[in-house]
């Protein structure tokens, strides 16, 4: 049988780990793996690394301007980005974007920019105390694969139609009816009162730095959202997701919960792995973010807890903006958000496989499968027969320093430029379509699609 592509020569990431052998795809699904495939189109992945495209669970775009959030990034150029790093598909959150996606109406105004996707993408819907009545369950009806919410202060109250952090009540009565959903609650844990106290201090002393910054977000605020997170998810059956955790004492809780049967995960991201507090400051606000980046120990921490398997999959946590919100002196003043989702293949690759050993499976279940498991995306994830034709092709001991130039951002910035990272993208496929190549460059067209109508398990009844 003759298959309209095969996959040649690679290193090819199974659930098993990895093994020499082609990969057959026809009608953007993967229909064979084995060896002497033949293929109309074959690409030929000697040397390569053939893993499943990341699933990228944490990513903000903003097709929708709101005013000056116009000029930040839409799906065109955040796709393009996505492509070029590997990124197959990604969770998107229900903010930056204006509106926030909180109900059917914004969803539906969400799934209208279908023909701007280079990538496939699944939404997250927003709990915010303005959508308990009838909001949840529009956006369940509307497909979205999961919730989330913020325990911490966000969003710009002079902006109608902003994100707003969830109060009590509000988190308790939004986790009763997500969890008759069966759908998991992403959920932003830091203590806003404490956070946001100690930043107005700050402030008022005079404080500038990021190294001043971090102090103002310290490890225990992130432990005492997650334990009321935990707490609440107890009482109401609510499946829970802990975001971007930036501490040990934070993943220890969701051990520690997940050992007496709460259906909790976590993530956290590529800078919290990459970055530490001490390098902040010469860096610059390019770098800020919430949770912040901690010190060495957190970091050397964190890696023991995602070989172990505690933290279950490594996000971006994608925040652009435009550089005029990054280019200020004062910490508190900056944008809090990194643009990373172009780089978390080839720095994760680099950092994960080469410099510390990990497996390819393991490699591949933190950037793929754990992510599309845990959002039922069950077509997305895994090298397997019948799962979507999404590969990234991955170029290893191949060093290169990132250049502003080389981003496919609208706004080219980013904490990594001028770094040198160990491995590269060389070919990015789409459900059998290749979307990146190293020569082609990101590919014209808008083959990628909303995914609706995942994300639902078993849910609570009463």
């Amino acid at each position: 049988m003759s298959h309209e592509l095969v996959i040649k020569n690679g290193l090819v990431i199974l659930e098993d780990g990895g093994v020499k052998t082609d990969v057959a795809v026809d009608g953007g699904k993967i229909t064979a793996i084995g060896e002497n495939l033949d293929g109309q189109r074959v690409i030929d992945a000697q040397g390569l690394v053939v893993s499943p495209g990341m699933v990228d669970a944490h990513v903000h775009i903003t097709p929708m301007g709101g005013g000056y959030r116009d000029q930040w990034k839409g799906y065109v150029t955040g796709t393009a980005a996505c492509a070029k790093g590997g990124v197959t598909s990604f969770m998107e959150m229900p903010l930056n974007q204006v509106p926030a996606t909180v109900d059917g109406k914004t969803l539906e105004e969400k799934y209208s920019h279908k023909d701007e996707l280079k990538v496939d993408v699944a939404s997250f819907g927003g709990l915010v105390p303005t959508n308990l009545k009838g909001g949840i369950q529009e956006l369940d009806d509307g497909g979205v694969a999961g919730y989330k919410c913020f325990l911490a202060t966000c969003g710009d109250r002079s902006i109608d139609g902003d994100f707003e952090n969830v109060d009590d009540y509000s988190l308790y009565e939004g986790m009763k009816q997500i969890a008759k959903t069966g759908k998991v609650l992403a959920i932003h844990a830091e203590n806003a009162a404490i956070t946001d106290r100690l930043g107005e201090i700050a402030k008022a002393e005079g404080k500038k730095t990021l190294a001043d910054y971090v102090d103002t977000r310290p490890a225990f605020t992130e432990v005492m959202a997650i334990k009321k997170a935990i707490f609440m998810a107890k009482q109401t059956g609510c499946r829970i997701h802990i975001c971007h955790v930036a501490c040990k004492e934070g993943v220890d809780e969701v051990i520690k919960a997940r050992a007496e049967g709460v259906d909790v995960t976590c993530e956290t991201c590529v800078h919290y792995l990459y970055f530490t507090k001490d390098e902040l400051d010469a860096i610059g606000p390019v770098v800020k973010c919430s949770p912040p980046i901690r010190e060495q120990a957190q970091k050397d921490a964190l890696w023991d807890r995602v070989e172990a398997g505690a933290i279950s999959f490594v996000t971006s946590d994608h925040s652009p903006c435009t550089p005029d919100l990054k280019d200020t002196d004062n910490a508190f003043e900056a944008w809090g958000g990194i643009p990373g989702v172009q780089n978390d293949v080839d720095v994760m690759y680099d950092e994960a496989v080469q410099k510390r050993g990990m497996s390819l499976k393991h490699f591949a279940e933190i950037i793929a499968s754990n992510p599309a498991d845990r959002y039922n995306l069950d077509q997305k994830g895994r090298i397997s027969v019948g799962k979507d034709a999404d590969f990234v092709l991955i170029k290893p001991n191949a060093p290169y320093t990132l250049k502003a130039e080389d981003l496919e951002y609208r706004n080219q910035i980013s904490p990594y430029i001028g770094r040198k990272i160990g491995a590269q993208v060389a070919q990015t496929i789409l459900r059998g379509q290749t979307i990146y190549s190293q020569d082609q460059g990101v590919v014209s067209g808008f083959p990628g699609q909303f995914i609706e109508k995942a994300g639902a398990k078993t849910a609570v009844t009463e």
